[in-house]
C-alpha cells in the first residue's frame, strides 16, 4: 500500500509529495494534465523562476521528484476515491486501482469567467486575474477592470498601484458614492456603458460603438473545485469571496481524517509561491501523521 496518494501534478501536488520523498515514503502523483495556468506565458513572483513558463517549472519540478526512488507519476485521471484512513481505494480512469494510507487533493480549481465574446480566447495572455502575478508587465499603461461582482471593486481601487486605471461596470457593479468617490480618489475612471465584446491585444468594444484600447485587462473570476473528488468523498466545502473550496485544518487535513487538501483548491488568494508553500505544509503535515498517528 502506498503511503500517499496526490491527485493533482501542479504546484501544490509537487511539492507536497517533495516533502513525502524527502522522508523517503512512498507517493504516487496523478495528474491529468491541465494545470490552470496552462495558458499563461510566463509566471511571476516565483523566487528563483521569475518569468519563466510555468511549463518549464514543473517539468524541473518533476525531474527534481524523479531522483527519488519512492515517488511515481502518472499521467491519468482519477475518477473516484472510496474508503478511510489507512485505506483508501482510488479509482483510476486508464489504471488498475490503487489502495493508500493517506490522500492529498491538489487538483486545483477552474475559473469561472464573465460571459463576453473574446474574452475566454485572452484569458491568462492579456486578460488577467492578479496583480502581483501580471501587474509589472503592464508598464504602467492603461488597464481596464472588468467587474464581475463585489471583488471588482477592490480590484479597481488596488491596481492604480499598476497603471491608468478603468473601471468597467458593465451592470455587474452598482457604485454607491462612497465607493465611487474613492475611486475618483485614487484616479480611477468609472465607465459604465455596456461591454460588447474584446477584440484586438486588449480592445473593449462598448455597445455604444466605442472600442477603448487597454495594455491588459483584469477580472475577478469566481472559481470552483476543478474536481467533484472532494465533495463526493464528503469533505465539507466553504465559501470565499473568491469562490468554493475545499474547508481544511491548520495542519491542511480536510474533515475526512486522512484526506488533506492544498493550493488553490484549499486557500485564498491564489499563486505559484503560495501554492508550492502551501503543498508543502501538506507533505510535512501528513508525514507526522503517518509517523505519530
Amino acid at each position: 500500500m502506498i503511503d500517499a496518494i496526490v491527485i493533482g501534478g501542479a504546484f501544490a501536488g509537487l511539492s507536497a509529495a517533495l516533502q513525502l520523498a524527502r522522508a523517503s515514503r512512498s507517493v504516487l502523483v496523478v495528474d491529468a494534465g491541465q494545470p490552470r495556468n496552462r495558458t499563461s506565458p510566463a509566471a511571476h513572483g516565483v523566487p528563483g523562476w521569475d518569468g519563466v513558463p510555468p511549463a518549464d517549472i514543473l517539468d524541473r519540478f518533476r525531474a527534481d521528484l524523479a531522483g527519488y526512488p519512492t515517488v511515481g507519476i502518472l499521467r491519468d485521471r482519477v475518477n473516484g476515491i472510496s474508503g478511510r484512513i489507512d485505506a483508501f481505494q482510488v479509482t483510476l480512469d486508464q489504471s488498475d486501482q490503487v489502495e493508500a494510507r493517506r490522500i492529498i487533493l491538489a487538483h486545483g480549481v477552474r475559473d469561472i469567467l464573465p460571459d463576453l465574446p473574446g474574452l475566454s480566447e485572452a484569458w491568462g495572455r492579456t486578460v488577467l486575474h492578479c496583480p502581483y502575478c501580471h501587474g509589472y508587465e503592464l508598464n504602467r499603461g492603461r488597464i481596464g477592470v472588468i467587474a464581475t461582482g463585489p471583488m471588482s471593486v477592490h480590484q479597481a481601487q488596488l491596481l492604480p498601484e499598476w497603471g491608468e486605471i478603468t473601471f468597467l461596470t458593465n451592470g455587474k457593479v452598482a457604485l454607491d458614492d462612497d465607493a465611487r468617490a474613492d475611486l475618483l480618489l485614487r484616479g480611477v475612471t468609472v465607465e459604465e456603458a455596456p461591454i460588447d465584446r474584446l477584440a484586438g491585444h486588449a480592445d473593449v468594444v462598448l455597445a455604444d460603438g466605442r472600442i477603448l484600447p487597454f495594455a491588459g485587462l483584469f477580472t475577478a473570476t469566481q472559481t470552483s473545485p476543478a474536481s467533484p473528488l472532494a465533495e463526493a468523498l464528503g469533505c465539507a466545502m466553504m465559501e470565499t469571496p473568491m469562490g468554493r473550496q475545499v474547508q481544511t485544518e491548520a495542519s491542511k487535513e480536510t474533515t475526512v481524517p486522512g484526506a488533506y487538501a492544498c493550493g488553490d483548491v484549499a486557500r485564498m488568494p491564489h499563486s505559484v509561491s503560495l501554492a508550492v508553500g502551501d503543498g508543502a505544509w501538506a507533505g510535512a503535515n501528513i508525514h507526522r501523521s503517518l509517523v505519530f498517528g
